[in-house]
Formats: structure tokens, sequence, C-alpha cells
């Protein structure tokens, strides 16, 4: 009788076969996911943020991009739902100096950091494909300038005549 009283007492306990289905949170603003949780059957479960570090520019800010456990799965009551947030924006970072380097090791350096090549200008220097200046927006900028990761940064380079 013990043994079938602990059995039944140790189900109680660990919730067995009471299990919610985890909505797919993805793509929601953080605020309106906590609220949506709120009002469903799966009120018990609790929203954990794991991570935001990884800007996408596809998702709006503070957007849940990521969710563990996936959506329809069963997890017991009370369970927490992890979160990766897309952060606000890119982090600023300084513009390397690819001034008077050719555009092939500009362009290499540029995407390494995390920047893109925009437009490119020609104008008349002996320096042919030689980074003579970057422009942002139109904007004249110098190395060390800090700039959002992923923003396009337009060349000056020269053509080859003098």
């Amino acid at each position: 009788m013990s043994v079938f009283f602990s059995f039944f007492i140790l189900k109680l306990i660990t919730q067995h076969n009471y299990y919610v289905e985890v909505p797919n949170l993805v793509g929601f603003e953080i605020s309106k996911a906590n609220r949506f949780i709120q009002l469903s059957e799966a009120s018990s479960l609790k929203i954990k943020v794991l991570d935001s570090a990884k800007f996408n520019p596809d998702y709006p800010p503070l957007t849940i991009m990521e969710q563990f456990p996936k959506a329809n799965k069963e997890v017991k009551k009370g369970r927490k739902i992890y979160v990766t947030l897309n952060p606000v924006g890119f982090k600023k970072i300084k513009i390397p100096n690819v001034i008077q380097i050719t555009f092939r090791n500009a362009e290499t350096l540029l995407n390494a950091v995390g920047f893109e090549v925009g437009e490119l200008i020609y104008r008349d220097n002996i320096g042919k494909d030689m980074v003579l200046e970057m422009r942002h927006e139109g904007k004249k900028i110098q190395p060390g300038f800090a700039l959002q990761q992923r923003k396009k940064i337009d060349l000056v380079l020269g053509n080859g005549k003098k």
C-alpha cells in the first residue's frame, strides 16, 4: 500500500502527464510576448531572455528571434521558455584606415570588421583603384570615426589618370 501511495504522491509532485503546448513567440516584441503568455493556456510558462547580441535587420528591435523549446512542443507547467532578442541596433566600431591602400584590400578589411562597401566614386589620380577618401551618406569620414556595423561606406578611388 505504501508503494502505491508513494507513486501517487510522486506523480503529483512531478506533475506527471500535465503538459502545456509551447506557443510560437518568434516575431513577437518581448512585452507583447509576455502579455500573450499570460492570456493564453500557457500562462504557467515563464519567458527568460538569454541573449540579445546578434543584430538581425530583418526583425524590429527587441523582437524575439529564437526560442527554446521550439513552438508546439509539450512541456510541463511552470517551465521557462528561453528567448533570444534582437538588440536595439548594431554596436558602433571605429572605421579602419583604408586610405592609400588598394580597393581590394580596403574592401576585405572593411568587410572583416562588419562594414559594407557602398558606391565607388572615381577621381583623377595616378594610383589606380587606390582609396583616396571614405564617405558615409555623402559626407567625408576619417579613419577612426565610430559608425554602426553593417553601414555602407562609399569609397573614392583613383582612376589611374593624371
